[in-house]
């Protein structure tokens, strides 16, 4: 969720009950709770200084359904599994493992994300029955390279399988400073003229000189690959955009996921 208006922030705020309305008009959801921000922002008379976005924010779990869809589940002949994240080899898996478990053909992959069973194959008085048995038979997954990053936060999650080739990164800063000196002009004495205020605002731009270019060199495992980048020296949220600059020169071996 976000503010809109005149709002500063959502630190500390409350989402008061809202129906949550789908494309038909249809309410089926109300939400409400507690707003979690990932930002912080501060302003005086002078000046303002904000880290994140503080306008910006998350309640998990926060809406409760009110409205279900009609379906009946004991009617169904065949049922489909979906992979929360499609990949063929986990699909295959969850193929083999449940044929396995069965002794027969009972299930099929259709595609990286969704495997269907047949139900009466299966032999169960009822599709319950038969995910019952289905949900307790272990599969490993495949895990893929991946690097997930918020922006709101600056935070940086990276998996085992990342890898990145020898690279050199050079990056600076632009700093952007205003600040505000009224004068103040008081008429001569004895005269019925008021005060006058003139506004002076003083504004420059101030360039970090940076380090130059830096080399990150390949890295076979999740150490090496952090030893690399933080051997560069900047803040967590410099690296995002650095790992950004990366992915596009295409030494970063994993997916980039943007939060």
């Amino acid at each position: 969720m976000s503010a809109i208006g005149d709002a500063k922030g959502l630190l500390g705020g409350t989402l008061v009950m809202t129906p949550l309305k789908a494309a038909d008009g249809m309410i089926y959801a109300v939400a409400q709770g507690t707003v979690l921000a990932g930002g912080a922002g501060a302003e005086g008379d002078g000046a303002s200084v904000t880290e994140g976005v503080p306008t910006s924010g998350t309640i998990p779990s926060g809406a409760r359904i009110e409205r279900e869809i009609p379906f009946e589940f004991n009617d169904l002949h065949t049922v489909r599994l979906a992979l929360c994240t499609p990949d063929f080899t986990t699909a295959e898996r969850i193929e083999t493992a449940i044929n396995r478990g069965y002794g027969k053909t009972v299930a099929r992959m259709l595609d990286a994300g969704t495997v269907v069973l047949d139900i009466s194959a299966t032999g169960a008085i009822s599709p319950a029955h038969a995910l019952g048995q289905v949900e307790n038979i272990g599969v490993a997954p495949e895990r893929k390279a991946r690097v997930v990053v918020d922006q709101r936060s600056g935070t940086i999650v990276m998996g085992d399988d990342v890898r990145i080739s020898r690279v050199a990164v050079s990056q600076g800063n632009l700093t952007l400073r205003i600040e505000e000196e009224p004068m103040v002009v008081t008429p001569n004495p004895f005269t019925d003229a008021a005060p006058i205020t003139i506004p002076r605002t003083n504004a420059n731009i101030t360039e970090e000189p940076g380090v130059g270019l830096a080399e990150v060199s390949g890295g076979t495992s999740l150490a090496e690959v952090i030893s690399g980048l933080n051997a560069l020296g900047v803040s967590p949220r410099d690296m995002i955009d650095i790992l950004k600059s990366i992915k596009a020169a295409g030494a970063l071996h994993a997916e980039f996921v943007v939060r």
